[in-house]
């Protein structure tokens, strides 16, 4: 039982961890480039990432952005012909340097649309790569081989989350406007 309890608590610290690393400023431009979108917001990962970034996707939806998930790897066999021009991608990775991810990143880039990393390093391929990245820092893992995504992916998708609820305060996304996209189960109901 300890080491659950051990696991909860070094996945709280990443969080912490993360809220003091990530840069404010960049924060600030990418809510802008979110609050004036013309198209979706496409979100691409792969692997553990890639499972967060569904969430992310569906969250933003139910809030009213509409938004949708890509695998990285889908993209090289047809699904870039989902994405047009005036969306802006969110493209996920841990390490930032998934080559699926970063290849996605480049050919983006190329058509013309708007780049965010989500990675630990503000100095991953990926990030350089990006026009704006959401970098939290953090290195190690929850587990106890300091290998499985635990404390990364919790992270990330705490970051997505506050990037959704920022966006749609911002917006003044009402509980009349969620039931609109959201009007069944308990949640509608609320």
């Amino acid at each position: 039982m300890n080491e659950f309890i051990n696991v909860l608590q070094r996945e709280a610290k990443a969080i912490l961890q993360a809220k003091d690393y990530i840069d404010l400023n960049e924060v600030d431009k990418i809510v802008d480039v979110l609050l004036h979108l013309k198209g979706k917001f496409v979100i691409v990962g792969l692997g553990k990432g890639g499972h967060v970034g569904k969430k992310i996707a569906a969250s933003f939806s139910s809030m009213g952005i509409p938004s949708f998930f890509i695998h990285a790897t889908e993209l090289f066999h047809g699904d870039f012909g989902m994405v047009q021009n005036n969306d802006v991608i969110l493209l996920i990775s841990h390490s930032g340097t998934t080559k699926e991810v970063i290849e996605a990143a480049k050919t983006f880039k190329k058509r013309g649309n708007i780049t965010i990393a989500l990675s630990s390093s503000n100095a991953s391929v990926l990030s350089l790569t990006c026009d704006y990245k959401l970098n939290y820092g953090i290195s190690i893992e929850a587990d106890h081989l300091n290998m499985a995504p635990t404390n990364s992916s919790t992270v990330m998708l705490a970051v997505g989350d506050a990037l959704m609820v920022t966006v749609s305060k911002k917006k003044g996304y009402s509980k009349d406007d969620f039931k609109t996209n959201h009007p069944g189960g308990a949640l509608g109901t609320k």
